[in-house]
Formats: structure tokens, C-alpha cells, sequence
């Protein structure tokens, strides 16, 4: 009972220390806590490389939420702050980044592999058929036709 009860309040603490790390600003107004959701939202996190800036734990995150909240206290647009993230993390914290010379094989690498796929497929394909189906005799020639005769006569014990 008593490693129950122990149990219960570990667990307790842990969960209490979890929601330790969310951050509570405060807004001016609704349209500004739906900016900050949004910008947090949309930007990777430059260490998680897979989750966004709202749901990352990562110390690079928390300062970059605060870093947003800070220049959206500063009346700066969301174009500014993305652009200001771009400048100083790259392309990398767009989750959509913008088609330029930098990233033309991440916009059209993967239709461009599918389509050499397809026209490597019709190749072998279009080869396959051309040999299978080019003229073929079905007739035998006398000395073949003898022979399977003989071969046909031959009675085996």
C-alpha cells in the first residue's frame, strides 16, 4: 500500500513539473496571442529539426518563443519576425520554405525522380515488349521435324 501511495505522489510531482514548462505571456489582445500561435506554429525548431517552436521543449525553442513574443510586444509584422528568423537560422526554420535557386531540388527533386522513374519503367517495358514479340516461326523446318519423329518413334523401357 504504502509503495502505492509512494507511487502516486511521484507522479503526481512529475506532472507537475511537466506543465512547468509551458509559457504564459501576456497579450494586448486576442489578435496578438493568435499572431504569436500562429508564428510559433508555422517555424521549426532549429534543434528538434522535426517539431515546431510551440511544441519543442529545447532550450533554442524557449528563446525563440520569447524572442517572438518580444518583437511582437514591439509592434514588428509576422514578415519581419519570419525574416529575421530566416536571416539568422536559415530557410531551415520554414516549415514551407520559398522556391529559389537554393531549394529548387527540394521544390521539384521528388517529381523529377518520379517522372525519370516512370520513363525508366515505359523503357524497360517498351524493350521487354519488342523482344518478346518479334517474329517467331511456328512452323518447323524438315530436319526438326525428322528429328522429333524419330525422337517421338523411340519407345523408352
Amino acid at each position: 500500500m504504502k509503495q502505492l501511495i509512494h507511487g502516486l505522489v511521484l507522479t503526481l510531482c512529475l506532472l507537475g513539473s511537466a506543465s512547468a514548462a509551458i509559457d504564459a505571456y501576456e497579450f494586448k489582445d486576442e489578435a496578438e496571442r493568435e499572431r504569436y500561435r500562429t508564428l510559433v506554429e508555422e517555424l521549426r525548431c532549429p534543434k528538434c529539426q522535426n517539431q515546431n517552436i510551440a511544441d519543442s521543449n529545447a532550450p533554442i525553442a524557449m528563446d525563440l518563443r520569447r524572442e517572438i513574443f518580444r518583437m511582437l510586444e514591439e509592434g514588428q509584422s509576422n514578415e519581419q519576425i519570419v525574416d529575421y528568423l530566416v536571416a539568422r537560422y536559415g530557410d531551415f526554420v520554414r516549415y514551407k520554405p520559398p522556391v529559389n535557386s537554393k531549394t529548387l531540388v527540394l521544390w521539384y527533386g521528388p517529381a523529377a525522380l518520379l517522372v525519370i522513374g516512370f520513363g525508366v519503367l515505359a523503357f524497360i517495358l517498351v524493350r521487354r515488349r519488342r523482344g518478346a514479340g518479334g517474329p517467331v516461326s511456328n512452323t518447323l523446318s524438315e530436319a526438326e521435324r525428322a528429328r522429333l519423329a524419330t525422337l517421338l518413334d523411340k519407345k523408352e523401357p
